[in-house]
């Protein structure tokens, strides 16, 4: 209806994406945003721009805060052309077009500009909004013929950082509940291995996409945005979730050895995202949630006869007739479930686990290729190499060593065989 209100003839869905963009409040720097944006889409073959549009939008709804750094948002229509009919092509493209754009954004210091989605399968709408505020601002969700078979929906305040536009739930995938714990050396591990990444969808275009993470935004941003990463690798989103959010696989006797064998080999590419997190995500075709090993968030989820399937912290929080519920449960720490909306099917953690686990010889892999501590003990005996003693101070400076970590760290390590412990604090009582 709205394509035919701009006179655009859209083509088949799956073949068309449309994006939410924040730009600038002033004409002219929506103007640049949108420039920014064509530009770089011009350069990529197979897409073709159809139109923009203004989102319609009830400002009067907004507190002060939210009103001041109230962005322009304007929707892009974009077809897809030749090879870029395959959806993955065409995701891809698509990601390549938000990057490159967002960092030729940023080199125009204070020219707000953030894609909230650009997909052929989700559109995103958020805001600074509270939750009865999200429907009254945007228009689009107050008209009787927006049909959505998924949503996303989740009104936090910002505890890392401070709020924004642009930092609101949801993200391109995900809605978080928790904190991200591990984010620092996360964030460091990610960024030292964009040298040694390649893709066959993206090929040369991928350094032109670096950074892959978005650096001001908040914890769940930036697990959106290396969950993104992994997904538009190859990996369905359910795998990519479980990759960042592993069990507690390492000394589980409980756990199918096939399972831990692909947990083992994951580990040598990917530190665990650790919470306390419960996170829900969603491609489109699909949706579904997972808690990570900490398990210090709760999840709870009904199925209906009407094949609804309903996630949330908390019970209730849509009222239903209890005869229409045919299944409620939990999720437990390190557990996640995904619907298929394809096949109408809800999948548990074991039937996920088995998938990912089973098309592989995890096992074998790690045994051939992987050396472990006990082949260095039984290998032939090397003499250590001397470092000259001028070079011992600069070497340990250049990588990162402290008088601190040496006297208090290494020294015990040398000495009493085991890793020294220390506390924040000394709460022995005084002998007095």
């Amino acid at each position: 209806r709205v394509a035919a209100e701009l006179s655009v003839e859209l083509p088949p869905p799956r073949e068309y994406a449309v994006g939410n963009v924040f730009l600038d409040q002033g004409e002219e720097g929506t103007k640049e945003g949108k420039r920014i944006f064509e530009q770089v889409m011009s350069s990529i073959p197979g897409l073709k721009l159809l139109c923009w549009r203004r989102v319609p939008v009830d400002s009067e709804c907004l507190g002060k805060t939210a009103k001041d750094h109230e962005p322009t948002i304007e929707q892009v229509f974009i077809a897809a052309e030749g090879q870029l009919k395959d959806i993955k092509r065409f995701e891809a493209a698509l990601f390549v077009l938000r990057k490159r754009a967002a960092n030729l954004a940023a080199q125009q210091p204070g020219l707000p500009f953030y894609v909230c989605s650009l997909s052929p399968r989700v559109l995103n709408y958020k805001g600074m909004l509270t939750c009865p505020g999200l429907v009254r601002y945007f228009l689009d969700l107050q008209e009787d013929d927006f049909e959505s078979h998924v949503a996303l929906v989740h009104s936090r305040f910002s505890t890392n950082t401070f709020p924004a536009w642009r930092r609101a739930h949801p993200f391109r995938h995900i809605c978080h509940n928790g904190e991200i714990n591990t984010l620092k050396g996360n964030v460091n591990f990610a960024r030292a291995r964009e040298g040694l990444m390649s893709s066959e969808l993206l090929g040369a275009e991928l350094e032109q996409c670096f950074p892959l993470m978005e650096m001001d935004q908040t914890d769940s941003g930036i697990f959106d945005n290396f969950l993104e990463v992994l997904a538009i690798s190859g990996r369905t989103l359910p795998e990519a979730v479980a990759m960042m959010m592993p069990p507690a696989w390492e000394n589980s006797d409980q756990m199918d050895a096939k399972i831990r064998d692909y947990y083992k080999f994951q580990a040598a590419l990917l530190e665990p995202w650790d919470g306390p997190a419960l996170v829900c995500f969603t491609d489109g075709d699909g949706v579904g949630a997972s808690l990570d090993r900490n398990g210090l968030r709760p999840c709870r989820y009904y199925v209906t006869k009407e094949k609804r399937i309903i996630i949330s912290s908390e019970c209730g929080v849509l009222k239903l007739p209890v005869e229409s519920i045919v299944e409620k449960g939990r999720l437990s720490p390190g557990k996640m479930l995904w619907a298929d909306f394809a096949k109408g099917t809800v999948s548990k953690d074991a039937e996920l686990k088995h998938a990912f686990a089973s098309p592989n010889p995890w096992g074998d892999w790690m045994k051939s290729e992987s050396i472990s501590m006990k082949t260095l003990l039984e290998s032939k005996k090397v003499e250590p190499p001397t470092i000259p003693e001028n070079l011992r101070a600069p070497l340990l400076r250049g990588f990162g060593y402290t008088q601190e970590s040496l006297e208090l760290l290494l020294m015990p390590m040398g000495k009493d065989g085991e890793e020294a412990l220390g506390s924040m604090g000394n709460d022995t009582p005084l002998a007095c």
